[in-house]
């Protein structure tokens, strides 16, 4: 199982702010299953969004998952 944690847009688009859900391999892996799961309100956060992977930010869907993913929403500011 993998934590997922939901901020602002995200937690907006998934309906809860943490959930266990199966593993998966990858950060793609965990985009498809996020997008398949709550439809295009997630896939409009994911396109400009983040994951922090156990604690360091990717964008790379290659990269391989830990225990604790947070997904986070485009931020504003400077």
């Amino acid at each position: 199982m993998v934590e997922v944690r939901y901020f602002a847009a995200a937690a907006d688009a998934a309906g809860v702010v943490e959930e266990s859900l199966p593993s998966v391999a990858t950060v793609g892996a965990l985009r498809s299953v996020l997008i398949d799961r709550y439809g295009d309100a997630m896939a409009r956060v994911l396109a400009s969004g983040s994951f922090l992977v156990d604690g360091v930010v990717s964008r790379d869907d290659s990269r391989a998952l830990g225990l604790r993913v947070d997904v986070l929403p485009p931020f504003a500011g400077g």
